[in-house]
């Protein structure tokens, strides 16, 4: 086991990451285009997790693939109990594919975990998480500290069509109300999404927004939020190299103090005020 310190004033809570071979317990469809895999991890590495954060993953060169660089990837779900890594991802290119070939017993090598994760303040009650296919999957463990800290949850999950919409039964287990709004019926649409927010914030109270992925959900929840003083964070998806803040390749732009700032989303993110980001 190798474990990389890192320091700087812009750093996570815990400043320490893992690099580790882990074993493969599982790696199965969920549906049509989403795969779930199952790691078994050290429960030393999985206390260092936050909701929010990532692994940079060395995808193998299996099945004729030979992806080069590592792949950043959310945690889907870290559980010191069973000694457990989840990671939920869709297989859209080389390196998802390899991994989609890796099966029980087979190890993959990762690194983390990486990044600032999302924040709960004392005084936030109703957390409203708003996202997008596979971005739902970021939020998921955010779910868990929700639950965890006895906080009201209601989870709007948006896709394509019914049959991919993700982590439902995850989030209704968790006790949270959960609305989906899909493309085929036209739920989704922004004005929708605008109604359904917009009466959650009138009938419920909303205490802070959560999001990720959605360009077009990321500036609805600014309106919104900046409508009613509402905070909120955003997980943001970004191509990195060394997921360590070294190479500079994920850099963004960002609001900040009335100005423009380039930040990393590996070092300073992946997790940000939602009305610094800037829409892309």
């Amino acid at each position: 086991m190798n474990a990389v310190v890192r320091s700087s004033a812009l750093e996570p809570t815990n400043p320490v990451a893992f690099e580790r071979d882990l074993p493969v317990i599982s790696n199965e469809p969920v549906n049509g285009e989403y795969r779930l895999m199952i790691l078994s991890a050290p429960v030393e590495l999985l206390e260092q997790c936050h909701a929010g954060q990532f692994f940079h993953l060395l995808c193998p060169q299996i099945g004729g693939e030979t992806p080069y660089l590592r792949r950043p990837m959310s945690i889907y779900g870290f559980y010191p109990e069973k000694g457990e890594l989840h990671f939920l991802y869709k297989v859209t290119g080389e390196g998802t594919r390899a991994l989609s070939h890796l099966k029980t017993g087979d190890t993959l090598n990762v690194l983390g975990p990486l990044g600032r994760g999302f924040t709960i303040e004392d005084d936030w009650d109703h957390l409203v998480l708003v996202a997008r296919g596979v971005g739902l999957a970021t939020l998921a463990p955010l779910a868990l500290e929700a639950k965890r800290l006895g906080r009201k949850l209601t989870a709007i999950c948006s896709a394509r069509s019914a049959d991919v919409l993700m982590s439902v039964e995850y989030f209704e287990a968790l006790g949270a109300r959960v609305i989906t709004v899909t493309d085929t019926d036209g739920t989704s649409s922004i004005e929708n999404l605008e109604a359904v927010i917009e009466q959650l914030v009138a009938l419920d109270g909303v205490d802070a927004f959560y999001t990720c992925g959605s360009n077009r959900i990321l500036r609805l929840l600014q309106k919104i939020g900046e409508r009613h003083d509402i905070p909120g964070e955003i997980a943001l998806e970004q191509q990195m190299a060394c997921g360590l803040g070294m190479c500079h390749c994920c850099v963004r732009p960002f609001r900040k103090d009335g100005g423009q700032v380039n930040l990393r989303v590996c070092r300073e993110g992946p997790v940000f005020d939602m009305q610094e980001a800037m829409p892309w």
